[in-house]
């Protein structure tokens, strides 16, 4: 479902191009060094981060998207995906242009890439009050900041979610990982799951297709496995790119072992877009193959993505094997869970709230 942003009892905020920014500090010559995200830009005046969405003015650091939403849909919690953050909920899906990252086969690079590539930011204003507004009177139980990576309107994200919190909603983040221990620390209080692209497991791949690194990625996981915020693993498998059983045994084995073998991992399959319309599907098989993998290395909860009615979209029991949660697509059938846990043999279901709505 979309949401119109001109709808009647949303009101915009002041006409502003700009907004002061977070997490930055001044250094000699009027540059400013930004540790908002890995990049860490030392950024002179006039000129703009790595993102295209920082500037320095005058020696002042500031967001020029944080007045401009380019998207708002009232998503199912499983579109995120997350399956086991209050499965079967509904969340209010925000996004401003802009990304760190310049994926080659980016979904959404109309959004995330326009800055680079157009140099211009669209979108409208509206304030962190009513975004969480719009939440309730949809009845959203939660607001994600996706569809582009939200580190770029951490200001927007971070203000609405500390409006949200006081409602009652929660938060989430669906990112590529890549941002600094401190803008993570800044968000946890606010923040209540985020799914976090791995991309791959190897720096040539981050480098080569995504024009990024791997290692921030690999350190916020970290860091996330010992905070309170709830979070899954997102890895999208591009044919003779990432897709080699070695790789994907060692991304199932750093989940297990560093991450802990309760966290989700949703393994899906690549679709032809932006700069990677030559390269076909992924075999439904070879995504089978990742799930396979992913249990024999201890996981419990693995998901297959971006395959229609496909029986790796529902949640079982990893001790005795029963149906907990029957998925069709982004809704649910059917929720056995009873009281967090599986009614069969009363094993423990990980994840938060999910019996909700049973």
């Amino acid at each position: 479902m979309s949401v119109g942003l001109d709808t009647q009892g949303i009101k915009s905020m002041v006409e502003t191009q700009t907004y002061p920014a977070m997490l930055w500090e001044k250094k000699p010559d009027n540059k400013v060094y930004c540790f908002l995200c890995s990049w860490e830009c030392l950024i002179s005046p006039g000129k703009l981060g790595r993102c295209q969405v920082r500037q320095n003015i005058d020696g002042e650091l500031v967001s020029l998207n944080y007045h401009h939403i380019c998207a708002a849909n009232i998503d199912p919690i499983e579109k995120k995906p997350l399956f086991h953050f209050m499965p079967g909920s509904t969340s209010f899906s925000v996004a401003c242009v802009g990304c760190n990252f310049q994926c080659d086969f980016c979904q959404n690079w109309q959004i995330s890439q326009m800055p680079l590539r157009e140099h211009r930011i669209d979108g409208e204003a509206v304030s962190p009050n009513n975004l969480v507004e719009i939440a309730q009177r949809n009845h959203c139980q939660s607001i994600s900041y996706t569809y582009t990576e939200p580190t770029i309107f951490f200001e927007l994200a971070y203000d609405t979610s500390r409006r949200a919190h006081e409602v009652g909603i929660k938060n989430i983040f669906v990112s590529n990982g890549y941002m600094t221990p401190q803008a993570l620390e800044t968000i946890e209080p606010w923040l209540d799951a985020i799914n976090v692209d791995l991309k791959s497991f190897r720096e040539d791949y981050y480098r080569r297709v995504c024009h990024g690194h791997l290692e921030p990625v690999l350190r916020s996981l970290r860091w996330l496995a010992k905070s309170r915020i709830w979070f899954e693993v997102t890895t999208l498998i591009v044919p003779e790119q990432n897709d080699s059983e070695e790789e994907l045994r060692d991304i199932a084995r750093f989940i297990a072992e560093e991450l802990g073998p309760h966290v989700p991992w949703h393994v899906s399959r690549f679709h032809p877009d932006y700069k990677m319309t030559g390269i076909g599907g992924t075999p439904t098989s070879t995504v089978e193959l990742a799930l396979a993998i992913g249990k024999a290395a201890g996981l419990r909860y693995c998901y297959g993505g971006n395959i229609p009615i496909h029986l790796s979209e529902s949640t079982h029991c990893y001790q005795c094997g029963q149906t907990l949660i029957e998925r069709w697509g982004f809704s649910i059938r059917q929720n056995k869970i009873k009281d967090g846990k599986c009614p069969s043999c009363e094993t423990p279901v990980d994840g938060v709230a999910m019996d909700w709505g049973v």
